[in-house]
């Protein structure tokens, strides 16, 4: 009876392309936006949602859209579902584990119609999983979500406006 060894050296092509496929490759950043130099990305995710405004007075005594929140859903390369990203900012995985952001840099990016590109520093939280070993992220080519145009005035104080977002969230972890 043959081993079975000479049909898995035959099949090791094919495996070794899907484990180098299993990410796709993270968009380019600008050198502003680089988490440190011992981290490498783990993970990229496509968000699709809402940034939330909120029509607020001001101290000087005129009114604007301030931001409240984001809402999306955090999916893979293949539209599966991965988890949500809310207030915090957190970003929240099906398994329970949870990342909280910190600004540390922010970049307009490309579009003036859309929302900045940044990195955080990113806090891991939650139950132990898919997360748990975060410590940067990088917002990227964000498709709109900027404040509305339409008026914010007393008239219109406390009123809240859901404008559409796309990002790419790059998930960076320490590489030792």
């Amino acid at each position: 009876m043959p081993l079975p060894f000479p049909r898995l050296l035959a099949t090791m092509p094919f495996l070794l392309a899907a484990a180098c496929t299993s990410m796709p490759l993270p968009p380019a950043a600008p050198a502003a936006l680089q988490p440190p130099a011992d981290q490498r990305a783990t993970e990229v995710l496509n968000a699709r949602g809402v940034q939330i405004y909120e029509c607020t007075a001001s101290a000087g005594g005129g009114h604007a859209w301030s931001f409240k929140a984001p809402e999306a859903d955090l999916t893979d390369a293949h539209g599966r579902t991965l988890g949500t990203h809310f207030a915090g900012p957190t970003w929240q995985a099906a398994d329970g584990s949870r990342l909280t952001g910190k600004l540390r840099a922010r970049d307009p990016g490309p579009d003036p119609q859309a929302i900045p590109w940044l990195l955080l520093d990113a806090t891991p939280g939650g139950a132990p999983g898919r997360f748990s070993t975060v410590r940067s992220i990088q917002r990227l080519q964000t498709v709109g979500g900027l404040a509305p145009a339409t008026p914010c005035d007393a008239a219109h104080v406390g009123e809240q406006a859901r404008v559409p977002y796309r990002a790419v969230y790059v998930l960076f972890a320490s590489a030792y």
